[in-house]
């Protein structure tokens, strides 16, 4: 009869326990599950951030070899950037190409544009740049 009456005093405290506890786990769950959307959304953001970068550093370069090739100008590094945005530059909102900084003797193009963004209202700047010695002919 004893231990009876200790087996029912143990079932009694343990569902108890598990009274007081109810509906905590959607409550953990729901914590966690923000938790997880925000990084989950932040590596987007991240990867979202690093391709429109390598667009933009691709472009540059583009633009950069279609200009310093012999007896061509800096019009046409920028317009060969501006082709490869308007074919690939689809992460890099409003980007603008420009060959300032170019000289005679190099060729310096820098495209600048906006991140595509997940949160509306936060804008991330991409700003790169790709330069190399002009082509020309020298005697020896």
């Amino acid at each position: 009869m004893r231990q009876t009456f200790s087996l029912l005093t143990k079932c009694r405290r343990r569902t108890g326990r598990l009274q007081e506890d109810r509906g905590f786990a959607s409550v953990e769950f729901a914590v966690l599950a923000v938790v997880t959307l925000a990084l989950v959304f932040t590596a987007i953001q991240v990867g979202l951030y690093y391709h429109a970068r390598k667009v933009a550093q691709s472009a540059a370069r583009q633009g950069v070899e279609a200009g310093r090739q012999f007896s061509a100008s800096e019009g046409d590094g920028v317009a060969q950037a501006q082709t490869f945005l308007s074919r690939f530059g689809g992460s890099v909102r409003g980007a603008s190409v420009s060959s300032s900084g170019s000289s005679a003797q190099e060729i310096r193009i820098t495209v600048r544009g906006n991140v595509a963004t997940l949160v509306p209202g936060l804008t991330f700047e991409v700003v790169q740049h790709a330069s190399a010695p002009v082509e020309r002919w020298s005697t020896p």
